[in-house]
């Protein structure tokens, strides 16, 4: 038989594998104990720091061309990667809405990759326990066990799946096969001006552009007008488009505010519309025994965007779409070429859940949410959440309690926006003190707060969503903000 090119009879064939798997195991045993410390102590650390100049050139070393020791390339992670995180995992990281981990999660992702299996469908235990953690999810938002779903990268993605599945619903003709081009009325979807940024990039990928999304006013509770609403998809039916889809939000990402889910369910019966409900922040109140009331009438959307990798604290990223119809669901995604044709038995039995998504690879998200959800029960996680909400009251009324801090916006669940007052500061001077402050407590490492802008006031931002932080963290928040006010104010370092 003749030999490849390239390639001598007698090479010796490699492999990834180690070749003392002794030594891996030590190693492995070395890891799982700083783990282990890693999190334990993680209230001992920094939320953030910043890079010194040689960790920062560490990441600009060029491509490796030969081996090194699994032991030193662990070293390289120990020193220029696990001290300077994003810190999310952090009892103080409030910066923005993440989730913060859990070991079990972290142990269902090791796993999960150890035993390396293709998401995209087939007939083994992977795909069940995927298909499992949707069904899981759905009894948590009160859908049927007729609906379908698909976990996904985060709320983004989950998003555009619902968002993908109205559009074509509502197209009127066969957009997959005809292109958006041949519907005969350009459609519009309706949202609140407090609308994640995702549903912008949504309309664009879809092709139906940024301006198919109308953003419609809000309350003075920063949820949306339903009395604009009505008004808007009135002047479109008169303007010559056709009203398509109005998305509810379930915790907006500036306050947490939440429309009124049961009203626009209502609306979207009486005006034909499809319901699509952005709960990637707070479609989980559903399980919470003292907060569910809020989220009533999510249960009637015909989709839904929520993520595990924050109120379930799974490690990222793991999001879901669910979708009341199944059958609009999978005829929005299905191709099915003659090497994903099913058999009657064998590997290629089972379903393909790339049938409802755009990923045809998929990985094993659902081990590490299954892992915690069997450890700690549901329950837990809705108590989790109504404790997280409890903390971010707890911490507007250690606000208005104090006199240089004031509230800037409604407290509806677990979001706080607040300001330092500056002595009598306004505009961009106040705005630069509390940026400063926000600055400052970065890097100080004492706590992680972003900023943002309600009813054009800039202000800090705090959100709670984080099993890990404790009353004791709030006092701390407020009493370094009021200590680093009065410094930089009478520094005058902020300009």
């Amino acid at each position: 038989m003749d030999t490849p090119s390239g390639f001598a009879a007698t090479t010796a064939e490699e492999t990834l594998d180690p070749s003392d798997w002794a030594d891996v195991r030590v190693l492995s045993h070395r890891i799982v104990d700083d783990a282990v410390a890693y999190l334990r102590d993680v209230r001992e650390r920094p939320v953030w720091q910043e890079m010194p100049g040689d960790v920062r050139d560490f990441f600009t070393a060029s491509l490796p061309q030969s081996p090194t020791p699994l032991a030193e390339v662990y070293d390289d992670v120990t020193r220029s990667v696990m001290p300077y995180p994003m810190g999310n995992i952090h009892p103080r990281f409030w910066a923005w809405y993440m989730g913060s981990s859990n070991f079990t999660g972290a142990l269902g992702d090791f796993l999960a990759a150890i035993q390396g299996s293709n998401l995209g469908g087939g007939n083994h235990a992977a795909a069940l326990m995927d298909s499992q953690v949707v069904d899981w999810l759905k009894q948590m938002l009160g859908f049927p066990q007729s609906a379908s779903g698909t976990l996904v990268s985060g709320g983004s993605m989950a998003n555009i799946i619902g968002l993908t599945v109205a559009r074509n619903a509502k197209a009127g003709v066969d957009v997959r096969e005809y292109g958006v081009a041949a519907m005969a009325k350009p459609l519009r979807f309706y949202g609140s001006d407090q609308l994640h940024s995702c549903h912008r990039k949504a309309m664009e990928a879809l092709g139906l552009g940024n301006r198919a999304l109308r953003r419609i006013p809000t309350d003075a509770g920063l949820r949306i007008d339903i009395d604009a609403l009505r008004k808007a998809i009135a002047e479109d039916r008169k303007a010559g488009f056709k009203p398509a889809c109005v998305i509810g939000t379930a915790g907006t990402v500036n306050t947490g505010a939440i429309d009124d889910l049961q009203a626009l369910a209502r609306l979207a019966a009486e005006e034909d519309l499809w319901f699509h409900v952005d709960g990637c922040i707070g479609a989980l109140i559903a399980i919470a025994p003292e907060n569910a009331h809020r989220v009533a009438g999510i249960e009637r959307a015909h989709s839904i965007a929520l993520d595990p990798h924050k109120w379930l604290h799974a490690p990222f990223e793991v999001g879901c779409a669910l979708v009341r119809d199944g059958a609009s669901h999978r005829n929005a995604f299905a191709v099915t070429p003659e090497y994903l044709e099913s058999t009657p038995r064998g590997l290629a039995s089972g379903q393909w859940l790339h049938d409802y998504g755009l990923q045809t690879s998929r990985g094993f998200r659902a081990l590490k949410v299954w892992m915690a959800l069997k450890e700690h029960g549901v329950e837990k996680f809705g108590r989790l959440i109504d404790q997280n909400i409890a903390q971010g009251c707890t911490l507007a009324r250690l606000i208005e309690a104090e006199p240089t801090l004031e509230l800037t916006a409604p407290t509806s669940i677990n979001i706080v926006c607040f300001r330092h007052r500056g002595d009598g500061l306004t505009g961009e001077a106040l705005k630069a003190l509390n940026t400063e402050i926000m600055l400052r407590l970065q890097e100080e490492g004492i706590a992680a707060l972003s900023d943002t802008t309600v009813h054009g006031q800039h202000c800090l931002r705090v959100a709670i969503n984080n099993h890990r932080t404790r009353r004791e963290d709030l006092d701390l928040l407020v009493r370094e903000t009021v200590r680093l006010g009065q410094e930089i104010s009478k520094s005058g370092a902020a300009r």
